[in-house]
């Protein structure tokens, strides 16, 4: 059996609904502890912000609303990654538990989520059309999962290749 990345499990984890219902306890206190996080970094970096805090579904969701001063995100949301990973370390690192918490910057996922079910779409269109199947550039798994999303929706499959950090979708034909 191949080996399986935390990002494929984590994926695999969002597809296969579960028995059993979030702790939404747990979730909100994960929100906290990365809100206190994230302010604290903001505060180092001399940047304001406001944070928003919630839960959605199974993950706890912080947000940094209004920005000023710094770029949170980078030209391809690698800030924005970098800085989702230390807050889900500083979240492990107090609760002793793997965080699936989502950190968003400015809306920028939200953005970024349109633009690939627009691209998923887009590539599933092209797909049936021509028959042949369609790779797609590196993506992180955030950006994977959306576009699995929208080809599944359009009646077309899907499958990620490759290797982290180059791991790319590829959309096949029906």
């Amino acid at each position: 059996m191949p080996d399986v990345t935390e990002a494929e499990a984590e994926q695999e984890t969002a597809r296969t609904p579960t028995a059993t219902a979030p702790d939404l306890v747990a979730l909100e206190q994960e929100g906290e502890i990365a809100a206190d996080y994230i302010e604290g970094l903001l505060d180092i970096a001399d940047i304001d912000g406001d944070i928003d805090m919630d839960v959605e579904g199974d993950r706890a969701v912080v947000s940094v609303v209004e920005v000023k001063g710094g770029d949170l995100t980078g030209k391809h949301g690698e800030v924005l990654e970098a800085l989702q990973e230390l807050t889900r370390l500083a979240v492990h690192r107090q609760t002793g538990e793997r965080s699936r918490l989502m950190l968003d910057v400015g809306g920028f996922r939200e953005r970024r989520r349109a633009e690939l079910t627009k691209l998923g779409v887009k590539i599933a269109d092209d797909v049936k059309r021509s028959g042949e199947p369609k790779p797609l550039q590196p993506m992180t798994p955030f950006e994977r999962k959306i576009v699995h999303d929208a080809v599944a929706a359009a009646g077309l499959r899907s499958e990620s290749e490759g290797e982290e950090p180059n791991r790319f979708v590829v959309v096949m034909p029906a």
